[in-house]
């Protein structure tokens, strides 16, 4: 009977190469991908999947994953992103797999050295022991470069077979891949939002003055610019037609904060949504309605209106174009 192993499926190459160098060598693979609110191109992981003629598992995160975000055990990278502590949440949901599946180990595509925050060598022996893979954890390209793993010791997997890549480059890996016959060869992405300064500075400016650091909380940070009025007082204001109908639905959304929407009325321009106690405070209510105009291209309307709905009522209000929101623009931009 063939031995069966777990592969982390994110959809770049290095995964899938981990994944073949199994099939080469004979051992039955199971594709896991994890999925979170802040992971980009989720397509790429079910293209990659097709492509390795492999099943794939999507696993999400759950409520306690936004508790890492706020207080990882060990730190972050350039942004808000904790990649130590993310890799042993989600290696051990899929270690739940492991036997479900009837695996024996488990793969990944990491490689020594090619990431700063999580791929050194004793970050990778980090997220080995406290996700307790331990040596069940075979990371194929990169095997030689470290201690042999259980599946090598057992012979399950010949270590001869596998490599030692190190660091950035990718050429060996796409050669490699081309060796392999691998018909497709994603580009590089980090494929997490958590890594982008730009939303990095929304995450922690949600740390710094909320307690409320819900699912809601964290998806509206993926839509429109951000301002901070107060530290109770936050306006979104949206960059586009799908920002303006993503803020549509925050609002609207079940269990979200109080929140007061304003709609552009016989003009084009930009939803604006305001969260936080403040929203009934007619100073906030002014300038996130001043935004509306700031963020609207070209409005012909002698009397530019919005509509203000609060969940409950819902009024007219003439926008005062005289507000100043340059000064709130230089001093309280988050992006």
């Amino acid at each position: 009977m063939p031995r069966r192993c777990i592969a982390l499926l994110s959809g770049g190459l290095d995964s899938m190469l981990a994944i073949r160098l199994m099939q080469e060598q004979g051992i039955e693979v199971e594709g896991v991908n994890f999925k979170t609110i802040f992971t980009c191109c989720q397509d790429q992981a079910g293209q990659a999947a097709h492509e390795l003629d492999i099943t794939l598992t999507v696993v999400g995160q759950e409520e306690d994953y936004l508790d890492l975000i706020e207080k990882p055990s060990f730190g972050y990278g350039r942004g808000a992103n904790p990649c130590v502590d993310c890799r042993v949440y989600m290696f051990r949901k899929a270690a739940k797999y492991m036997e479900q599946f009837g695996a024996d180990f488990m793969v990944s595509g990491e490689v020594v050295g090619q990431r700063p925050k999580s791929q050194k060598k004793r970050d990778l022996e980090i997220i080995s022991h406290h996700s307790d893979l331990d040596d069940r954890l075979l990371r194929p390209l990169s095997a030689k470069l470290l201690p042999p793993t259980l599946p090598e010791r057992e012979g399950w997997v010949d270590r001869e077979k596998l490599y030692d890549f190190f660091g950035r480059s990718r050429k060996g890996l796409i050669e490699l891949a081309k060796q392999l016959g691998l018909q497709s060869i994603p580009a590089p992405s980090t494929g997490c939002a958590l890594t982008e300064p730009r939303f990095s500075r929304k995450v922690f400016d949600l740390f710094k003055h909320t307690d409320q650091n819900d699912l809601w909380s964290f998806d509206l940070l993926k839509y429109g610019r951000h301002f901070r009025f107060d530290s109770n007082t936050k306006i979104v204001v949206g960059r586009n037609e799908s920002d303006n109908e993503s803020l549509r639905h925050m609002h609207e959304a079940e269990h979200q904060p109080s929140t007061t929407l304003l709609t552009p009325q016989g003009f084009p321009g930009p939803r604006v949504l305001v969260i936080g106690t403040g929203y009934q405070n007619e100073e906030v209510l002014e300038t996130a309605a001043a935004l509306v105009l700031r963020y609207t291209n070209g409005c012909e309307t002698a009397d530019p209106q919005v509509e203000m709905n609060d969940g409950v009522n819902t009024q007219l209000v003439s926008i005062q174009p005289t507000m100043n929101v340059d000064a709130l623009e230089t001093v309280a931009t988050i992006n």
